[in-house]
């Protein structure tokens, strides 16, 4: 790298601190992933990344593995804007002009009231420079924090839509019937997107006729996430799965107004919280679940279905990213499920157009996965 030039040398680092940024994804939310390095021209010094809720932040990681090392001349490499306020653990900007550090490299912003710059301020205050990365590494460093930006912006959470259908778009048989149409290797995956994300969403139909656990069985999972039920009418039993397990692993419905008193409390007396969604119509009343939601600290949800209720989130405009199991089978059938129902668009015009398309094999199906927006 000696004889690259220095936007070379910062854009390798940046890139660098967004790959260790990558390392704690599923254990630090609702905090964003942060990684950092510390560096003196081309040789690291020190690496680090956020590890842990609660844990120190990745600067602190990153300037620690330094040792002893000299940093006056050293630059620090950070995928998010270094905080600068006292939360769980004390702001990254003393820890960055303690050990001595004259410049920073800064791959986003933090879009919370508490940041939003303020960092990136603070710093220039104490002499030291700030250098903000180009748009594509910027870019890079937002995608990582999908969910905390749109927490930040709106208040609401990010929702990851995740379906499993076959090669004539049918996600159940006209019976009902659609276990299992993904293969054993894109349902491990999906447990690992559970462990993930704060909560996993589905329809009163989908925990009516599988009755699911909804949670992530996968080695070393942190936390499970809370499953969430969208129950107009509170119609889930209480000797479910689901609300039998609620001590451990939270269970949040939501119901309408139009939900008897009745059947309420005996979903709260058996341990379940409920909310109640106001609207006149479904995706309203999924608007006002995800604003609850989001003021209870989920930042992301994984929405897992049925058709009627992703038709609802996509209504709503609330679906940010599509991932999509594409199995090789075929139903046919006029009343096969389709995977999104709900009012749709009149005209291929007005269609929503994802930002971006990727495909991949997991096993023996193609998982398509598609980004509706960026926040």
């Amino acid at each position: 790298m000696g004889t690259f030039t220095r936007t070379e040398i910062d854009r390798a680092h940046l890139m660098r601190a967004i790959e260790l940024a990558e390392n704690g994804h599923g254990k630090t939310q609702p905090n964003p992933v942060v990684g950092a390095v510390v560096a003196t021209e081309a040789q690291v010094l020190g690496e680090g990344w956020h590890e842990r809720l609660g844990g120190p932040h990745a600067e602190a990681n990153a300037i620690r593995a330094c040792g002893d090392a000299d940093l006056s001349r050293a630059t620090l490499y950070v995928s998010l804007e270094p905080c600068c306020h006292h939360g769980r653990t004390p702001p990254c900007t003393d820890a960055i002009v303690a050990a001595g550090i004259r410049r920073v490299v800064v791959a986003s912003d933090d879009p919370t009231e508490k940041a939003n710059g303020r960092g990136l301020g603070v710093l220039r205050d104490e002499g030291v420079e700030v250098v903000l990365a180009d748009e594509d590494t910027a870019r890079a460093a937002r995608l990582l924090n999908q969910a905390f930006r749109k927490h930040a912006r709106t208040g609401r959470p990010w929702v990851l839509f995740k379906s499993a259908m076959t090669l004539d778009g049918k996600v159940a048989t006209r019976d009902g019937d659609s276990q299992w149409i993904s293969g054993e290797e894109s349902r491990e995956l999906a447990h690992h997107w559970r462990a993930s994300v704060d909560a996993v969403a589905i329809g009163i139909g989908t925990a009516l006729t599988d009755n699911p656990q909804l949670t992530a069985r996968v080695p070393g999972v942190q936390r499970q996430p809370r499953r969430v039920i969208f129950d107009s009418l509170a119609r889930l039993p209480v000797s479910s799965r689901l609300v039998h397990a609620a001590v451990e692993v939270p269970v949040i419905v939501v119901v309408s107004r139009a939900a008897r008193r009745t059947d309420i409390d005996g979903l709260t007396a058996a341990g379940a919280e409920v909310l109640v969604a106001s609207g006149e119509n479904e995706p309203a009343r999924v608007r006002s679940a995800l604003e609850q939601l989001g003021d209870a600290g989920v930042a992301a949800v994984l929405l897992e279905g049925g058709p009627h209720l992703a038709g609802a989130f996509l209504d709503a405009g609330e679906i940010d990213e599509v991932r999509l199991f594409l199995a090789p089978t075929l139903l046919g059938g006029a009343s096969a499920r389709d995977p999104l129902e709900g009012e749709g668009v009149a005209r291929i015009a007005d269609a929503i157009r994802a930002l971006t398309l990727e495909c991949e094999h997991v096993g023996e199906d193609l998982l398509i996965s598609a980004r509706l927006r960026e926040w």
